[in-house]
């Protein structure tokens, strides 16, 4: 192990394990490595740890990743852990604290006989066996299901075993995105494929949504087992089936036909088997060309579709566009198959620089009726625009190359699996999840109601009918056909919405000349102050504060939970950026994670993106009271009369700070116990809180300020373009009447 992860799970800064290793002559020598980057023994670390009484303040996850990791790689641990998180599952907390509490030999007899009745389900699976050595990464195993849920445990297990194959670029679909994606099926559907099921998130959503027979293949093993245990997990009613292998080239079911496909397929894959598969039967709506690995996953999701069925694919933007997929395009548009293209704003799932979309497919029923239109809804465009609703420009779809999600070994993108749990939920945090789902599920549910007099909504959706679509590129790309044009502009209500931002923003300058107004800020000296500090971990034990946390979707908890109040607002990540009030809802949360706010307490964001979002604390107001604490975020509540909230707040999120507390780079988890707090009277912690509060309104001031002045930017631009709109001139000057000038220019 490195000094950072000495660091990591020591709850320590980076230089403090240096100074270790200066003045301790018997701090554990490197045992590889070099000089520069030394490499140290993680047994003798800890042992060494211990011996000087620094306990650990890992999370409960990153205990597991290090027991996993003192067992060396290629010890196959993680894939025997399998069907424990499955047993575990079921017990409840007491229950897992008294059996990790047991010795070594005890442990190991009870584990192995708890994970012996794995159910058939779950493919490739081999008679379970620990030994001794394995008793360490057992009772971590334990201590993360009791901690952070048995799904958390099982990433932690999976994203081993793929770091240790031949997989990379694997990665998780988003929990909100699954969830919508799931929704945008019909209400009665029943039996449910995905023929890349990876994670199994995808399934999992559809098993929420009232589905009871489950079918899912993935070319890894690890893949399958993680989804069958999931599904176990989550879906224990559920009648599931889930294969090991290529989908495309050795298809687990071929002659099983569903209600529905959810899929999250890889894509840019040049190695789907082209040349092997020239003359599938699949292939109804043309042969996919040899870079169009998408299209081969379109048409076999739609061959296996009962008539009528849906079929509902997360996919590239570059598919909708590419000419090299144009006539397979138009034979899916021509035939009926494609009803609708939904584009995604940037960080809805990896990678996270492209809106995905999502294709809406449905087999055609013989004799059906025809379908004329297709529905196209621009969530890239509200999201570029907020909720403003300014019309959006013409959008460009970004062409990506890189593997996804699916079923098949990836040789590209990123090589770490850890970081695909990182990446889908951060990017669940960094926007608007519940808008944009209302947005979405209302335009294709009044779609598919009445597709025949639905009624476009400028800038946002619209039906297009397929004569329309069928020209020399069948581009099928939403902003394309969604852009509102001028036709669609009200020239009174945009003057009215541009006078009524004018104001808005004038009041917003003088509150924000009011709040950078200087206040006295004087040097501390002719160097800066050395601070006496305590983390986080030590105020709680002190009694000083209480550090509460979120816990993920689908975790179990103790007996007697209550369930949450689904009607209550929850205070999400990006609610602590933006210093919105609470913007989420309480949907999958567990009862235990039904924390409710309260005025005073202190918020940190449990996950961190590279800058476009710095602020990471906030104190919780009047407005966030009685709300439920999200996921993705930390709740510290401090004694008051030891703790200034806004003292506490401004420190925890200083930058350096939170780089010390954290694991990853572009996307970062903070450990809230590793956050350090200067040792200073309250007094004195009330004069820093105040400058704090200060400083945190400022920046709020400055964004509702930018915001503010784009969007009236925006509307004066799209009025002037679109012609709706006429300059400020002189009264009774030609260009008022709205009349075209003859004279040339």
């Amino acid at each position: 192990m490195t000094a950072a992860e000495i660091s990591r799970i020591a709850g320590v800064t980076r230089a403090t394990v240096s100074n270790w290793r200066r003045r301790h002559d018997d701090f554990p020598a490197p045992s590889a490595g070099t000089e520069a980057s030394p490499l140290y023994d993680l047994s003798a670390v800890q042992a060494w740890l211990r011996g000087r009484g620094h306990t650990a303040t890992a999370s409960p996850t990153e205990e597991l990743r290090t027991a996993l990791r003192l067992l060396g790689p290629g010890s196959g641990v993680a894939a025997r852990l399998f069907p424990l998180v499955a047993a575990t599952s079921r017990r409840t907390q007491e229950e897992l604290a008294e059996l990790a509490a047991l010795p070594d030999d005890q442990l190991i007899a009870r584990a192995e006989k708890a994970a012996g009745g794995l159910p058939a389900t779950v493919p490739e699976a081999e008679p379970v066996h620990y030994g001794p050595d394995d008793a360490g990464a057992v009772r971590a195993l334990l201590g993360c299901v009791r901690e952070a849920g048995a799904q958390a445990a099982l990433d932690v297990l999976a994203e081993r075993e793929l770091d240790e194959g031949a997989a990379s670029g694997v990665y998780q679909t988003p929990e909100d995105l699954a969830r919508l994606m799931a929704q945008l099926l019909p209400a009665a559907v029943s039996r449910v494929l995905d023929p890349a099921c990876g994670s199994g998130t995808l399934l999992a959503a559809a098993a929420r949504q009232g589905a009871r027979e489950l079918f899912g293949q993935d070319s890894l093993p690890v893949q399958g087992q993680r989804t069958a245990v999931r599904l176990l997990i989550a879906a224990p009613e559920a009648e599931t089936t889930i294969r090991v292998g290529d989908s495309l080239r050795a298809d687990a079911f071929p002659d099983v036909t569903v209600d529905a496909v959810l899929c999250n397929p890889p894509f840019a894959d040049r190695d789907w088997g082209h040349d092997e598969l020239a003359y599938d039967p699949r292939w109804a709506y043309g042969v996919p060309p040899r870079f169009e690995s998408e299209l081969a996953w379109v048409q076999h999701a739609l061959a296996h579709l009962e008539p009528g069925g849906h079929a509902v694919m997360l996919l590239p933007p570059a598919l909708a566009f590419r000419s090299s997929g144009r006539r397979v395009r138009a034979e899916l548009i021509r035939g009926g198959a494609l009803r609708a293209v939904v584009s995604l704003p940037a960080r809805a799932a990896y990678p996270l620089h492209i809106g995905l979309q999502i294709w809406m497919l449905q087999r055609p029923e013989p004799g059906g009726a025809d379908r004329t239109t297709v529905l196209f809804v621009d969530g890239e465009g509200e999201q570029r625009d907020g909720a403003t609703g300014t019309p959006s420009a013409i959008g460009t779809a970004t062409a990506g190359a890189g593997s996804r999600g699916g079923s098949r070994s990836r040789r590209s993108g990123p090589s770490s699996s850890a970081a695909s749990a990182t990446t889908s939920s951060a990017s669940a945090a960094t926007f608007d999840w519940a808008g944009l789902s209302e947005r979405v599920l209302g335009q294709w549910a009044a779609f598919t109601t009445a597709p025949d007099t639905y009624a476009d909504e400028p800038g946002v959706a619209r039906a297009v009918p397929v004569v329309d679509l069928l020209d020399d590129v069948v581009d099928v790309t939403p902003a394309r056909h969604v852009r509102a044009t001028a036709a669609d502009i009200d020239p009174a209500a945009l003057a009215r919405r541009v006078h009524d931002l004018h104001d808005q923003l004038a009041e917003q300058v003088a509150a924000l000349a009011s709040a950078s107004a200087s206040g006295g800020w004087q040097p501390s000296g002719a160097s800066a102050r050395e601070w006496r500090t305590a983390t986080v971990s030590d105020l709680a034990r002190g009694g000083a504060l209480t550090v509460l946390r979120a816990a993920p979707p689908g975790t179990r908890g103790s007996k007697g939970s209550a369930a949450p109040a689904v009607d209550r607002p929850v205070l999400t990540a990006q609610d602590v950026s933006t210093g919105n009030p609470p913007s989420g809802r309480a949907v999958d949360l567990h009862a235990d994670a039904a924390q409710p706010v309260a005025t005073g307490d202190v918020l940190v964001r449990a996950v961190a993106g590279s800058g476009s979002e710095p602020v990471m604390t906030r104190v919780a107001d009047d407005r966030d009271a009685g709300a439920l604490l999200g996921q993705h975020v930390h709740l510290l509540r401090p004694d008051p009369a030891r703790l200034d909230p806004w003292f506490l707040a401004g420190f925890l999120g200083a930058d350096d700070n939170i780089a010390s507390a954290s694991t990853g780079s572009t996307l970062v988890h903070v450990t809230p116990g590793r956050l350090r707090v200067p040792l200073l009277p309250l007094e004195k912690q009330r004069r820093y809180g105040e400058a704090f509060r200060r400083v945190y309104e400022l920046r709020a001031t400055v964004r509702r300020t930018a915001d503010l002045a784009a969007d009236t930017a925006a509307s004066l631009t799209t009025g002037l373009t679109a012609g709706v709109l006429l300059p400020p001139g002189p009264p009774g000057s030609p260009d008022t009447s709205g009349a075209p000038d003859s004279r040339s220019v």
